[in-house]
C-alpha cells in the first residue's frame, strides 16, 4: 500500500491525475469555507469566505520565493564544486 501512494506521487506517468487530485481538494476545501458558519468572529477577514484558502496561498508563495531570493542572492547556495 505504502509503494503505491510512493509511487503515485513519484512517479511521472500519474502527473495528470495529481493534478487532477490537486484542483478536486482545492475545490473541496474552497467551497467548505463558504459553507461554514461564521457567526462569531474576531475580526473583519474571519467572516470573508474564501479568506484562510487565499491567506495560506500567499503566504506559501512568499515564502518560496523568499527562501529562493535568500538561496541564490544571500550567498547561502554554493556551486557543486565549491570544496574543490
Amino acid at each position: 500500500m505504502i509503494a503505491k501512494i510512493v509511487n503515485f506521487f513519484g512517479d511521472t506517468a500519474y502527473r495528470k491525475r495529481r493534478w487532477i487530485l490537486f484542483i478536486v481538494v482545492l475545490v473541496l476545501v474552497f467551497v467548505t469555507d463558504f459553507l461554514a458558519p461564521r457567526e462569531h468572529v474576531e475580526f473583519f477577514w474571519d467572516a470573508i469566505p474564501g479568506w484562510a484558502a487565499l491567506f495560506g496561498f500567499i503566504s506559501c508563495v512568499l515564502i518560496i520565493v523568499a527562501s529562493k531570493f535568500l538561496g541564490h542572492q544571500g550567498g547561502l547556495m554554493k556551486d557543486e564544486d565549491y570544496y574543490e
